[in-house]
């Protein structure tokens, strides 16, 4: 693994979206636009996308091996959905904390996500290597990415709703690449002793 693949407190949101389109696009930003398209089209209103695992800390979270480490396309892609309607796509034995946190939909839980298998299906497609797709709440969100800082990668912004009623417009991120909700404060806290 290069000094470029290792994930430090000091990693920058721009420097984590290097290393996604990097490693999972072969440097190819077109193709990380196509993802996110794709995400956008398909998704429901209120939910926003973000990739987490190898792909953006460049290593495997349970022997250090870099991503790809066995070939190209051989490391999966972990997006995890965040909102309360990506949470009512999973079956109530889908979940690690029910209605808060979702199992993978992947190889092993092929059933618990049945609505977003075309989805999962077209990314993997798309990319050419296994996608998980989870879901959570946003506060859970928070609390992996902000306070304990493991490392994510917004794909795709909240989806804004078409109705006042149905989206808090506080939570809607402008446009692609914005900076995450947090940011600065898990870039400060990287920065502290």
């Amino acid at each position: 693994m290069s000094a470029s693949d290792k994930t430090t407190p000091e990693m920058s949101e721009e420097e984590m979206s290097d290393r996604v389109i990097r490693l999972v696009f072969c440097g190819d930003q077109n193709r990380f636009r196509e993802i996110c398209d794709a995400l956008r089209a398909q998704l429901p209103e209120g939910t926003a996308a973000v990739l987490r695992g190898s792909a953006v800390t460049g290593e495997r979270w349970d022997d250090g091996a870099p991503f790809d480490a066995e070939g190209q396309g051989t490391s999966d892609l972990d997006l995890t959905l965040i909102g309360a309607e990506a949470i009512n796509l999973f079956k109530a034995d889908g979940f690690y904390i029910t209605l808060v946190h979702s199992k993978p939909l992947s190889d092993k839980d092929l059933d618990i996500a049945p609505d977003l298998m075309p989805l999962r299906e077209k990314l993997q497609r798309m990319v050419k290597r296994p996608v998980n797709i989870q879901a959570t709440r946003d506060f859970v969100r928070f609390l992996r990415g902000d306070l304990i800082c493991q490392p994510y990668r917004f794909a795709m912004a909240y989806k804004a709703a078409t109705s006042h009623r149905t989206a808090d417009r506080r939570n809607v991120i402008p446009a692609l690449g914005a900076p995450a909700p947090g940011a600065a404060a898990r870039q400060a806290a990287r920065q502290s002793p």
